[in-house]
């Protein structure tokens, strides 16, 4: 008879609350999950100048704009009642043409103008906030991204509107007057945008202006504007997009279609019966997506691959910071790569996977002799898994 292998709980790698502090502190992790994650908004006043400038400062915006030939979608301009266009140009070139480049003068003009000037996937392009949104991925277990909204003064950008993920507001320059209100659809799904037939927004429950330093959080449904006064605002906006029950039942629902009774008529006499949601199930494949769908964060992985061949015994590795894994037995698993080892070097596997801080090959636990920790370490790096100790871009975000 075949084997029957029972799933195994993983091992992952450890979780850290220092992005999730950064944001909410003095307020604790535990307390903004508890009190207010789904459920009600958060603001936390500090007007502490500089909190947020490593992760996108004024001078970088206007750098992105004015000097890097940035183009669409990257950046939109957006003005509250009126449409703003016409700010790109198309540069020459063989084979193909760079599209949708940045007009610096008509950006320049439109800002001056009252357009607010969005950045956009910067979680993609812009490795602080790369890092940041990875950080907060691995504790909370859900995708993030990051947009920055710089916005003229004495002007709005968005009108009265809800977003359907997660909002944390990180107001790094300037100020923001923002005008909140209860839902109209609670916790509306991704497809569920804001429309007037929904119905109008009651009174504000909540009339705050952000300074530079201040954060706020928005449970997705919350209806929202902003206005700046007489300063201009840099705000960022981080996204959480978190997996609902109603996402895993379609998949659940989806994987039927393999049944021969699920693709039959509705003629027939009985509806075949729906699969039920298993909890423990349903989390861990869900887990096992959020896991393979991490895009790699690999900033000075080609100065790793050519220092390959100098890497000895005494060299200090560590673990990327960026990397969300699972070790199942010796099976490694992060972005988007599955990694089978052979089975004696498991405790060689859970060291790497979890110890947090510089090791060196000496370090490890397990029967491999020097030349076979150092065959196994060198995978690890050219896999950017590992990286030498102390050559990260920057720092992990402290709650400061």
């Amino acid at each position: 008879m075949p084997t029957i292998r029972t799933p195994t709980t993983p091992t992952r790698t450890p979780l850290s609350s220092l992005a999730l502090d950064r944001a909410f502190a003095p307020v604790e992790s535990e307390s903004f999950l508890a009190e207010h994650w789904e459920r009600r908004p958060l603001v936390v006043p500090r007007a502490e100048e500089g909190r947020f400038d490593d992760l996108l400062s004024v001078r970088d915006v206007e750098r992105v704009i004015t000097e890097t030939g940035i183009r669409t979608p990257g950046f939109r301009l957006v003005k509250a009642g009126a449409t703003v266009s016409g700010y790109t140009t198309d540069l020459a070139w063989r084979p193909a043409s760079f599209t949708g480049v940045a007009d610096v003068r008509r950006v320049l003009a439109a800002f001056e103008l009252g357009a607010t000037i969005v950045l956009q996937g910067l979680h993609h392009n812009w490795l602080p906030l790369a890092r940041y949104c990875r950080q907060l991925e691995a504790f909370l277990g859900h995708p993030a991204q990051a947009n920055a909204y710089y916005t003229p003064r004495d002007s709005q950008g968005l009108p009265v509107h809800h977003d359907t993920h997660e909002v944390i507001s990180l107001q790094v320059a300037g100020e923001k007057r923002w005008l909140v209100y209860e839902p109209v659809l609670e916790l509306p799904l991704k497809g569920q945008r804001y429309r007037s037939a929904l119905g109008a927004p009651g009174e504000p429950v909540l009339d705050v202006t952000l300074r530079a330093g201040d954060t706020m959080y928005l449970p997705r449904g919350w209806l929202h504007q902003a206005l700046t006064s007489g300063s201009d605002s840099l705000h960022i906006t981080v996204g959480v997009n978190v997996r609902r029950w109603i996402d895993e039942a379609r998949a659940e629902l989806d994987a039927q279609e393999q049944e021969l009774a699920f693709r039959e008529t509705i003629d027939g006499d009985e509806p075949p019966e729906l699969p039920a949601l298993d909890a423990l199930a349903v989390r861990r494949r869900a887990r096992e997506r959020f896991v393979r769908s991490r895009r790699p964060i690999l900033d000075g992985q080609l100065s790793e691959l050519r220092a390959l061949d100098e890497l000895t015994v005494e060299t200090e590795l560590e673990r990327r910071d960026t990397v969300i894994a699972d070790l199942h037995e010796t099976r490694l698993f992060f972005e988007g790569r599955e990694i089978a080892f052979p089975h004696r070097l498991a405790p060689e596997l859970e060291f790497v996977l979890t110890t947090e801080g510089a090791f060196r090959a000496t370090d490890l636990p397990g029967s491999l002799d020097t030349a076979g920790r150092l065959v196994l370490l060198r995978r690890l790096v050219r896999e950017g898994f590992l990286r030498r100790s102390g050559l990260a871009a920057s720092a992990p975000p402290s709650s400061r």
